[in-house]
């Protein structure tokens, strides 16, 4: 057993070390489950026969990136939440802005291949209507995943990721091409996406809303205490913060947070 836990410890500073992947985040149980997918699919018994893989084969280190870091998303996925957003979160933050500098920042934090950004993106479009030009709006979106943000960047989406989007919103904001479809150049002109470790990267404020869903549950429960609380500071008076169907505050930031929606983890600075 020893033996085992010493190659897996092994494997853990070579994703380190290759991919600048942080293993330690992360809960050992759903870690395990995530390499487990990569030793079934390259046919290795144990993790020194991975390890021996992986330093003799450099094509396994993106096959392993993208089973690390893979998420299930679509567009307005869980549509309950969006609902909300759109009839209260986003009127509220547009009520709160209709004078002086009409500036409105949101972050989606994990924001994988960009979905829940542009969909924020498209509700605050429809809400203004023809007053959207006169917001100066930025919406950032940030993941540990190269490929994901290269993707998000693009804009360009499958049929897959579509499955939730409204007709009326898919004939506005996207053009098709092939069997593939993407998304308008004036929401792609208020999104950024750039690359940041939640834990590890830089801190950073100044946002009305901050979006984090189905990111924290693989995290271990100091790490979420801590990331919480990073949240709470990033955002500006009464700004909103959304977090998934399966997460909980912890710690400092449970007696932090104002509830706002609790059934829909929707919470208040």
């Amino acid at each position: 057993m020893e033996k085992k836990d010493e190659d897996y410890e092994l494997l853990k500073k070579l994703i380190q070390q290759k991919l600048g992947f942080n293993c330690e985040q992360y809960k050992d149980s759903h870690f395990k489950r995530r390499i487990d997918v990569r030793l079934r699919a390259t046919n290795s018994k144990t993790y020194k026969e991975y390890v021996n893989l992986l330093q003799n084969n450099r094509n396994e280190y993106p096959e392993l990136m993208e089973t690390l870091t893979v998420n299930v998303t679509n567009f307005f996925r869980n549509a309950e939440v969006y609902d909300i957003i759109e009839k209260e979160v986003l009127p509220a933050l547009i009520k709160a802005k209709n004078s002086g500098l009409r500036t409105i920042r949101i972050w989606s934090a994990g924001c994988s291949i960009g979905v829940e950004a542009y969909s924020i993106a498209m509700l605050l479009h429809h809400l203004l209507g023809n007053d959207f030009n006169k917001y100066n709006i930025k919406i950032t979106g940030t993941d540990i995943d190269k490929e994901s943000l290269l993707k998000a960047q693009k804009g360009i989406y499958s049929e897959i990721e579509m499955k939730d989007v409204r007709p009326a919103f898919l004939n506005k904001y996207f053009t098709k091409q092939g069997k593939d479809y993407v998304i308008s150049d004036e929401l792609k002109k208020i999104a950024q996406f750039k690359k940041q470790d939640l834990i590890t990267g830089p801190k950073m404020s100044g946002f009305d809303a901050i979006f984090c869903r189905n990111v924290t549950i693989y995290f271990q429960k100091e790490l979420q205490e801590v990331l919480y609380m990073d949240f709470y500071n990033a955002l500006s008076k009464d700004g909103f913060f959304i977090m998934g169907k399966t997460e909980t505050l912890l710690g400092p930031s449970k007696d932090t947070f104002k509830p706002y929606n609790s059934k829909e983890r929707i919470y208040q600075k």
